[in-house]
């Protein structure tokens, strides 16, 4: 089971799931043993596999540290953060969190886009 470290401990995930946002960004960075790294990848592809499932999942992409560096960087996108909540408190989901390695990390945060003028959209 991962241990969970939140990117700002004024306002962890638990918090940041009872607001209603359209769409909502999940970022979520992993730390980890090297050694473990392996059973660390076969247990997020599980976990992704049921999240892909899900209403209101729209897409992730799982980023890896360059160089020596076992840390790693989920970018999921979802249509609100009721579908995300409904996902991430789901039983099913829970008990497969219990397959990473005992040495994971994992610092989730949500996120919504914002308007740049001449640089990006909402």
């Amino acid at each position: 089971m991962p241990s969970i470290r939140p990117l700002d401990a004024a306002f962890p995930l638990e918090r940041q799931i009872a607001l209603d946002v359209s769409p909502v960004i999940l970022v979520n960075v992993f730390t980890l043993d090297r050694s473990d790294e392996q059973v660390f990848l076969q247990a997020w592809r599980d976990d992704a596999g049921f999240m892909k499932q899900q209403p209101g999942f729209i897409s992730t992409q799982l980023h890896r540290a360059i160089g020596d560096s076992p840390a790693y960087l989920n970018y999921a996108v979802w249509e609100a953060t009721s579908h995300f909540r409904a996902a991430f408190t789901h039983p099913e989901f829970r008990a497969k969190l219990s397959t990473y390695p005992s040495s994971t990390v994992a610092s989730p945060h949500l996120f919504q886009k914002v308007a740049v003028s001449g640089i990006c959209v909402a």
